[in-house]
């Protein structure tokens, strides 16, 4: 007999057209951890999904930030968007096409190239937010909604942008087992914006720069917490978890990205065309020359473990709102891209290194504690 389909929760800020999240609410519980609490947690062994980390607020100098970021950034992300969407339906027509965006940082993604097939080819493409976590890989129980609702679903998957490539390796061992499980044949290829790891084919450029929904937390991505996986608080077989900050509705810009972005793509079109030519002469296929960066960084720092390395603008990021950073290595070359990184490691006292020799334009090392 075949389970009964759950069906997930509402949430999240932004319109019903834009996206659904396949997510189930954990407003209720409380499992958030102060930075330093959360890292020691993680260190000694207990799995970054199973907590949060109180949610960062920013200050009203770099909301400014953020605001003159996307001014400055938006042609360049829109470009990007429509390079990926343009390869998106190449490669796999529009007729099934299902757009799966990994919650959070993929999901304004996702609205974006949803928004710029709209525009460009009239079609409203479906798109759906799911979870995937590191070691513990996506949520079955959206995959099985999705089929439910577009049986020949052709699923593309949609991230922000590349570190190390933990979640493209992820995403390929869940498809594996997925495909193995249901007999259901997934595509495992991610497509992202930014691929400075060179670990996808489906990229808009492989400059590490800046995409400004990297540089806030749940107030630029639909008030969407990040994802969680606890068993103590959920059940085995239901959507994985996520709290909607509905508290933060006034600092609330997620649908003000999308919208400015989109704004951009009428007059993009040309570049979007340039760019795509250019990638028709270019080898795309995976180098994963951001790894090989990485582990030179960990053999000549001496760092026990990879995963406190975290490269590229938007991993390092996150290491500075909500783990506790060692240092920063910055790639003085990119320097000019990494106005909020040189604002957020001051306001925490970071130290910060001039390091050139990676791929990257910078990197966020994790303290052991």
């Amino acid at each position: 007999m075949n389970k009964p389909i759950v069906k997930p929760d509402k949430m999240g800020s932004y319109l019903e057209k834009d996206v659904v999240f396949l997510l189930r609410d954990i407003s209720n519980f409380k499992i958030e951890r102060k930075s330093e609490e959360r890292e020691k947690l993680i260190q000694s062994g207990t799995h970054y999904s199973e907590m949060l980390p109180v949610e960062y607020q920013p200050t009203k100098e770099y909301l400014s930030l953020f605001h003159d970021t996307l001014d400055q950034y938006s042609k360049r992300v829109a470009i990007a968007v429509g390079v990926v969407a343009e390869q998106i339906k190449e490669r796999n027509g529009l007729e099934h096409l299902v757009l799966v965006s990994l919650a959070r940082a993929g999901t304004p993604i996702g609205i974006l190239i949803k928004r710029y097939l709209a525009f460009k080819y009239k079609v409203e493409i479906p798109h759906y937010s799911i979870s995937i976590i590191r070691g513990r890989g996506f949520d079955e129980t959206a995959i099985d909604y999705i089929f439910d609702q577009h049986a020949e679903a052709k699923i593309q998957f949609v991230d922000g942008w590349t570190g190390k490539g933990a979640i493209t390796k992820e995403l390929e061992k869940s498809c594996k087992a997925y495909t193995e499980k249901h007999g259901k044949k997934l595509d495992p290829s991610l497509s992202v914006l930014a691929d400075p790891g060179h670990c996808v084919s489906i990229y808009g450029t492989r400059d590490d720069f800046l995409i400004p929904s990297a540089c806030l937390n749940s107030t630029v991505s639909g008030l969407v917490s990040r994802t969680v996986l606890n068993h103590d608080i959920m059940d085995e077989n239901d959507f994985h978890g996520a709290k909607y900050y509905k508290e933060l509705e006034d600092a609330d810009v997620s649908n003000l990205y999308v919208d400015t972005l989109a704004s951009e793509f009428e007059v993009v079109q040309n570049e979007v065309m340039e760019k795509l030519e250019e990638l028709g002469n270019e080898d795309t296929t995976p180098s994963w020359k951001g790894m090989k960066s990485v582990e030179r960084i960990q053999e000549l720092f001496g760092i026990r473990n990879i995963n406190f390395i975290k490269p590229g603008v938007g991993e390092t990021t996150r290491v500075l709102l909500r783990r506790v950073p060692w240092k920063i290595l910055i790639n003085p070359e990119h320097a000019n891209d990494l106005t909020h990184i040189l604002m957020l490691a001051k306001e925490r006292n970071v130290p910060i290194e001039e390091w050139k020799d990676m791929s990257y334009s910078c990197c966020g090392i994790i303290k052991e504690l």
